[in-house]
């Protein structure tokens, strides 16, 4: 059983803008098409699948969605990726996951979500906000688009013009609204953690910010490297120590990991913060 002073702590920083929740794919565990019994793909073995039409795809390309997406971004064109993407997360319509919900209530200053889908801007569509996304292999000095969300629509800003008392919703692996935006393949990432490492694909606004704080990883693995390398980066500057992992079951890797990276790890699942009476998702 998590410590519940542990989560109440957690959840007030949350409030307080000192911890900053980074979501990954397990958050959107469960959730359905509405009308239908398909599973939101979210994770990297379901995105592949559905990629390539519910077939498996060679082990060594299985290993990760990256290798995937380059694979057939060669074959098919990078179009190709990016329509699969957009048509899976702008199109289709899926039930809200009961996690947003209950995030929505709470409204962080600053959320990173890794997930490429909708749901997180969703939790803030009656708050305006600042919409940060990641970009690549793109001719420009940085490596992100900022928008400002204003209650009804998204207007593309400049950083000189960010207002920094609003909330921040960061997608640095993109996103199909209010255009559609990714880093998917191998080519995006390498292009993008390069300039991540660089400072290049962080507004100025969020290097001053994060200064200090910890983060609270829901919904992470912590086994592939790409995603791990973002990870460092992202929170480069945090407070020691850096935060909590929600991971049941961590492995020696993820563990290490975290070590390295004074991030404590919490064996349970991202579903212990929610209260014990709410259900995974809900319809829309």
């Amino acid at each position: 059983m998590v410590d519940s002073e542990l989560m109440s702590n957690i959840v007030a920083g949350m409030k307080a803008g000192t911890v900053i929740p980074y979501l990954g794919p397990g958050v959107l565990s469960n959730v359905k098409n509405i009308g239908g019994n398909r599973t939101l793909p979210a994770d990297s073995d379901s995105l592949i699948l559905a990629m390539n039409n519910g077939q498996p795809m060679a082990p060594r390309l299985m290993y990760e969605f990256p290798r995937a997406a380059m694979n057939l971004e060669l074959k098919k064109g990078r179009s190709f990726v990016e329509r699969f993407l957009t048509d899976t997360y702008g199109a289709e319509q899926w039930q809200r996951a009961r996690f947003h919900k209950w995030l929505a209530d709470i409204k962080p200053h600053y959320v990173i979500d890794i997930n490429r889908d909708t749901q997180l801007q969703d939790s803030y569509r009656s708050t305006s906000h600042t919409l940060i996304v990641g970009t690549a292999r793109i001719t420009s000095d940085f490596r992100f688009k900022l928008f400002h969300y204003d209650g009804q629509t998204y207007h593309s800003i400049e950083q000189c013009h960010v207002d920094v008392n609003l909330p921040i919703i960061f997608k640095p692996m993109g996103t199909p609204v209010p255009e559609p935006t990714y880093i998917a393949s191998d080519a995006d990432y390498v292009d993008y953690i390069t300039e991540l490492m660089g400072g290049f694909a962080l507004p100025g606004f969020v290097k001053e910010y994060r200064k200090g704080k910890r983060y609270l990883l829901l919904g992470m693995s912590l086994t592939r490297d790409t995603e791990r390398m973002v990870l460092s980066d992202i929170i480069y500057a945090a407070d020691n120590p850096s935060g909590w992992a929600f991971i049941p079951s961590p492995t020696e890797k993820e563990q290490r990991f975290c070590a390295a990276r004074k991030i404590d790890i919490v064996d349970a699942s991202w579903e212990a913060l929610l209260p014990s009476n709410s259900s995974a998702v809900e319809t829309a």
